[in-house]
């Protein structure tokens, strides 16, 4: 697909890593960076691929549900580790159902949790 557009987020959230043994087991928390990315093919009448707002919006409301929680007691979490990992997937599955009716395409979906290290999902 040529075309691919990439916005940049954040949101503050606490966990703890489950079946783990080392200091992130233990609560604590992250400002976590997210990087989003969409392909696709076919632009607007306004040579858009999709409106950076609706993409914003799109994601905003998923980062909501995530924002100032902590992660291992939400029902999407419960029983797992939410990982940096998780989150990205998670983040990536919901965003491809709201994007479903565009003609654009999650590409990947980039979660850091510190400015050194971060996980991808991508498809």
């Amino acid at each position: 697909m040529p075309y691919e557009l990439k916005i940049e987020t954040a949101f503050a959230a606490a966990h703890n890593l489950l079946n783990y043994c080392g200091q992130c087991e233990n609560l604590h928390g992250h400002n976590w960076k997210i990087e989003i990315y969409v392909q696709g093919s076919e632009l607007d009448k306004s040579g858009m691929l999709i409106d950076f707002k609706i993409l914003k919006d799109h994601t905003n409301t998923i980062l909501d549900v995530l924002d100032h929680t902590y992660l291992n007691e939400l029902p999407i979490f419960i029983g797992k580790s939410p990982s940096s990992e998780l989150i990205a997937e998670y983040i990536f599955i919901e965003l491809e159902k709201m994007l479903s009716e565009l003609p654009v395409q999650v590409k990947k979906i980039v979660a850091w949790e510190s400015e050194k290290a971060a996980a991808s999902f991508f498809r």
